[in-house]
């Protein structure tokens, strides 16, 4: 059976809920359509997290993203309800999503969001890439 997008986040048991450890990943194929005038808008997804007790599971996650193909949401928004519904998913020790859209109209647009579990101290120096000049541009 064929897949079909899906608001549904599923999990598994992360394997090494005793340590601290970085999971990063980028998503280049984010699409949504513009509120305004129903065209679509891209960007690339870049999140990053340590896990507390559980991790997202993949094949949930982009059938998750793939949901937004046809909704019709402005950028900062869906940056936010997406954080969020990972945070709902997760409730992962600390997460960092940074959507990188396209340029539209002559303007890039960048918005990040983080969320820290309440109580939670990094055990460890944490590394996570910052932007580096603009590169909402395929290549």
């Amino acid at each position: 059976m064929a897949s079909k997008p899906d608001k549904t986040l599923e999990t598994f048991p992360n394997p090494f809920s005793n340590r601290d450890y970085h999971i990063h990943m980028e998503i280049p194929e984010f699409t949504c359509l513009c509120p305004k005038t129903g065209q679509p808008d891209f960007a690339t997804l870049i999140l990053d997290y340590i896990p507390d007790k559980k991790c997202i599971e993949l094949k949930s996650l982009k059938l998750y993203i793939w949901s937004y193909r046809d909704d019709g949401v402005f950028h900062e928004a869906v940056t936010n309800i997406i954080l969020d519904d990972l945070v709902a998913a997760l409730k992962p020790r600390y997460i960092r999503l940074i959507a990188r859209f396209y340029v539209r109209g002559g303007i890039f647009t960048n918005i990040i969001v983080d969320y820290r579990k309440k109580g939670w101290k990094c055990k460890s120096l944490i590394l996570m890439p910052e932007l580096s000049g603009q590169l909402n541009f395929r290549e």
